[in-house]
């Protein structure tokens, strides 16, 4: 049941112009993934981006970048700086590990006195 998000890292407006409607108004985002569970939180170092048109709402493809975004693109990519990739563990996990431990040093001690 871990849940997946894609938080924004970097943004950058450019000038560059829309291959579907020609305006000059482009939005470039880069996203890094992070995984979210209840045990742990995990910042991965994958990074995505996405090109997206502020007047038509398209979203650009590398298929159709011109010469001229894909200069751009590399200059900002060049840029972003995404998080470490790390494992976070949440309140829960710990409960639980003190739990397991305790029940088994419980086990180990009954067992040594002859009590089992």
């Amino acid at each position: 049941m871990a849940s997946e998000k894609r938080i924004a890292i970097k943004e950058a407006e450019i000038t560059n112009n829309c291959p579907e409607c020609f305006n000059q108004e482009l939005k470039l985002t880069f996203y890094q993934k992070h995984t979210f569970n209840p045990f742990f939180h995990r910042t991965t170092d994958e990074v995505t981006h996405e090109i997206k048109c502020k007047k038509c709402y398209s979203i650009i493809y590398p298929v159709n970048w011109t010469p001229d975004i894909e200069k751009v693109f590399d200059y900002y990519n060049k840029l972003v700086s995404p998080d470490r990739s790390s494992v976070r563990f949440t309140t829960l996990f710990f409960i639980v590990l003190v739990v397991v431990l305790c029940a088994v040093a419980a086990l180990v001690y009954f067992y040594l006195e002859g009590l089992i």
